[in-house]
């Protein structure tokens, strides 16, 4: 399916001037530039070159002063200390780096995980039973908490302190805890609001440290765990998640932790090779499955790990897991492809709404994602779990699924997620009439343009501009993920050299030119369906949109074109 493609502009045209001229750069890059909002040489030098000293100040978090202080006191007096994590890979490295902090002075910490499915998601009455049955003083909670205020009174009627690090969206009453970080609170005036959970518990160490009179640079050993945390949870790699990133990538690439080495080792990923693409596509899902499977304690094992056998278990158990994970994953959407292609007329419906009842509540949002991607409707998954329907929702641009949802309320027991994502739980009565519901809001909603997905592109480039100097200047927008996408390209009239063919497990292989151009690899991956187009058209008729990147084989590094679409003009008639 060939994508609309739509061309970013800057917020204003001069920019782009002014940075040509000021930074002594191309023109293009500068467009590159100002599409991501840098205006000025100022901005462009903290853009490329954020610095460690420019993290802001914790002390500028609501509550910091009261967390940092109680944090402080606990290592000081050699309390016994629970973390208490979410089982997805921001919530299972906030509580490593939380944890890991904790024990090198020497206290008696522990670490709670809700199970994904017994438990489900946040502070629950088994694990504040642990903490307490185990004689805790203090509960630190991370990537979650921040609408637990009747798990805060309870903890407090036990006895016990609580410190919550949270990144979400408050509720109408904050949780009544010693301290409540989080920088989306209405009253907190912290500079930055998109850090992740374990973004939020580095600044709680941050603050520890300071109170504690010790080197800043203490905290640093854990910016590894913290960027796996950004580049797995989706948040934007901007402000202060950038240099997070960029310094959390040094380290995993020249010094990484025994765990992440022993992952490496065994996925053949090598220290240095180390991408943000590295770890949403690799490194994040072995650690995000053990939760997804049901129990994420293999996932903090890992990275608590002290040593090498320990180490290389844990990384085995993960890949273990994954595998089964994957495996289900691929039978889930199997099925799921043929129910739409047997029971539903695609370009009849607004939505997809599926059930079967033994789907697996851990994949379901993932299969819900590639629904989405092959057909671009809204996509809800559902099974069956003890005699509720529960599922995952996944939306497209223009349809918000949480305010949808928020009109099927009724029909629900319970919802929440946010524009393009969202969890729902409902009786299994209710789900025909839930199913007509949301495919008339989608109908409303939608209009036919709205089915037709969009790529949003940065410029058009010439390949004979592709030198050494251009994609020197390219790396420098590193670390790339949301806020700053690695560019999107498109060469248009481009030329195929030999016969496009198939790699692997459906990818589209073929080499190209542009005039007089070096010729590139080019690859596309599970876009095997263009190979009869591309086989039959004019060979100097064809655009391709696509991403530029590094390609390592061999020991040899090269440029390749990772391809993101492709426009084929009709073929001349003879």
């Amino acid at each position: 399916m060939s994508l609309r493609w739509v061309y970013a502009k800057p917020d204003r045209e001069d920019y782009v001037h002014t940075l040509e001229k000021d930074l002594n750069i191309p023109e293009q890059i500068a467009k590159l530039l100002a599409i991501r909002g840098i205006e000025n040489y100022d901005d462009a030098k903290q853009f490329f070159r954020p610095g460690i000293e420019q993290l802001h100040d914790p002390f500028l978090m609501k509550d910091m002063e009261e967390g940092a202080c109680r944090l402080c006191s606990a290592i000081r007096n050699c309390e016994r200390v629970v973390v208490y994590g979410d089982y997805d890979v921001d919530g299972t490295t906030a509580t490593s780096i939380v944890y890991t902090f904790l024990k090198s002075f020497g206290l008696d910490v522990h670490y709670y995980i809700p199970h994904r499915f017994k438990e489900g998601y946040g502070i629950n009455p088994d694990g504040i039973k642990y903490a307490a049955d185990i004689g805790a003083n203090l509960i630190v909670s991370v990537d979650c908490g921040i609408t637990a205020v009747k798990e805060a009174e309870y903890i407090k009627e036990l006895g016990m302190d609580l410190i919550i690090c949270d990144h979400h969206n408050c509720g109408d009453k904050i949780p009544n805890a010693v301290a409540v970080l989080d920088p989306k609170r209405p009253d907190c005036n912290y500079p930055f609001n998109g850090l992740s959970g374990a973004g939020v518990g580095f600044k709680l160490i941050q603050g520890a440290i300071q109170k504690l009179g010790l080197s800043k640079s203490l905290a640093y050993q854990y910016l590894d765990l913290v960027a796996i945390s950004i580049a797995s949870d989706i948040v934007p790699i901007v402000d202060e998640n950038r240099i997070l990133m960029r310094e959390g990538l040094t380290m995993i690439n020249s010094n990484p932790r025994m765990g992440i080495k022993a992952l490496l080792k065994l996925i053949k990923v090598k220290p240095g090779t180390v991408t943000t693409s590295s770890i949403v596509f690799s490194i994040g899902p072995r650690i995000n499955a053990a939760g997804r499977m049901g129990d994420a304690t293999a996932a903090v094992e890992l990275m608590i790990a002290e040593d090498e056998t320990s180490a290389a278990r844990s990384a085995s158990e993960l890949e273990s897991i994954n595998v089964r994970r994957r495996s289900t994953d691929t039978r889930t959407t199997e099925e799921a492809m043929a129910m739409l292609e047997n029971d539903y007329k695609i370009d009849e419906i607004s939505s997809m709404v599926l059930h079967h009842p033994e789907w697996h509540l851990g994949v379901i949002g993932i299969v819900a994602s590639r629904l989405v991607d092959a057909h671009y409707r809204p996509a809800i998954m559902l099974s069956t779990v003890e005699g509720k329907i529960k599922g995952s929702a996944r939306s497209i641009k223009g349809f918000n699924i949480y305010e949808a949802l928020k009109q099927c309320d009724d029909l629900l027991e319970q919802f929440g997620g946010h524009e393009f994502a969202a969890g729902l739980t409902m009786n299994e009565s209710n789900l025909d009439e839930f199913r007509k519901r949301i495919d008339k809001i989608a109908f409303n909603d939608l209009s036919e343009n709205d089915f037709k997905p969009e790529l949003t592109v940065d410029d058009y480039l010439d390949l004979n501009s592709v030198d050494n100097k251009f994609w020197k200047l390219l790396t420098q927008f590193e670390p790339f993920g949301p806020g700053n996408h690695r560019p999107i390209f498109v060469s248009k009239d481009i030329c195929i050299e030999g016969v496009p063919s198939i790699v692997g497990n459906g990818h589209l292989k073929m080499r190209i030119h542009q005039n007089n151009s070096d010729v590139f690899d080019v690859i596309g991956f599970n876009m095997h369906e263009f190979i009869p187009l591309l086989r039959n058209c004019d060979k100097d008729k064809i655009d391709v949109a696509y991403v530029l990147e590094e390609n390592h084989w061999n020991g040899r590094r090269t440029i390749q074109m990772r391809l993101k679409d492709i426009h084929i003009q009709e073929k001349a008639s003879s």
